[in-house]
């Protein structure tokens, strides 16, 4: 079955278990077509699909990252300053590792906003409808303990299967929102979501980890502060921790005014790899 057949497919049977968006007329062009399936399964509740569905799906996205193009995280160069880091513009979707971050929110499943620039949406996306059933199990789970109402408390990570990721785990948190300013408990709350996902991280015995920007997007956490946050709080774990499984820790930027300000902090870094455009 080539790409665009299993394409077609796909948006067929969702619209088939989504009958409210049975009549959106699917594009004839690739992206089109490429928007309105991210978009169908960015909408999807929770639940099982079939056998033949799960099938073409993951046929469909591990050709998807291919198409992207897959970094391989062993391939990236450390930065001058410090051999157990590294820093990378790219698309975190396409970079295979051990783990790799997700900025969550407290449902912890996923982004249902279609078409949404988050890395949530993404990483939900290119995961496959496998990772939502298993993050709202996992909640049930936590339900069932602590009450119907439960969110997921920030700087809390969970840890699931990355399913069509080039990565084999993905590292869940949720980092503060900065509201109405910056203040003590926000910092505080930033760093333990840097040190919590390298602990848990490092309880699976991954060899290195990947952290998106953590909080600087819809979160408001101003850009600079969280990247000081972040680099002196991996350096310090990696100091107490110089036995861990962990040996390299990789800051994923997406934007230029990131990339820029990582590289004040972390000296001369390539970027190697790096691709402006995160696939959809």
């Amino acid at each position: 079955m080539t790409q665009e057949k299993r394409r077609i497919y796909l948006i067929k049977a969702l619209q088939n278990e989504m009958p409210e968006n049975a009549d959106i007329e699917i594009p004839e062009n690739v992206q089109g077509q490429r928007d309105l399936l991210r978009a169908l399964f960015n909408v999807r509740m929770p639940a099982p699909a079939s056998d033949e569905f799960l099938k073409v799906q993951d046929e469909y996205l591990r050709e998807r990252a291919r198409e992207k193009g897959i970094t391989d995280a062993a391939d990236l160069k450390p930065v001058s300053s410090d051999e157990r880091l590294i820093l990378w513009q790219g698309d975190i979707t396409a970079l295979r590792c051990d783990a790799v971050v997700n900025a969550a929110n407290s449902s912890m499943l996923g982004c249902f906003q279609p078409l949404h620039g988050c890395i949530d949406n993404f990483i939900g996306t290119f995961s496959g409808i496998e990772l939502r059933l298993e993050e709202y199990r996992r909640m049930e789970e936590f339900r069932n303990i602590y009450g119907t109402d439960y969110k997921q408390p920030t700087a809390v990570p969970i840890i699931t299967d990355a399913y069509n990721l080039p990565s084999k785990k993905i590292v869940h948190v949720v980092g503060p929102i900065v509201t109405p300013f910056l203040m003590q408990e926000h910092i505080d709350q930033l760093a333990q979501c840097y040190s919590s996902c390298l602990d848990i991280a490092a309880e699976h015995c991954c060899d290195d980890i990947a952290f998106c920007c953590i909080s600087t997007g819809v979160f408001m956490f101003p850009q600079d502060k969280a990247a000081e946050i972040a680099v002196k709080t991996v350096k310090e774990w990696l100091d107490a921790h110089p036995d861990s499984s962990l040996k390299k820790v990789i800051f994923n930027v997406f934007k230029d005014s990131d990339m820029r300000i990582y590289q004040k902090l972390l000296g001369s870094a390539d970027g190697h790899g790096f691709k402006k455009v995160m696939g959809r």
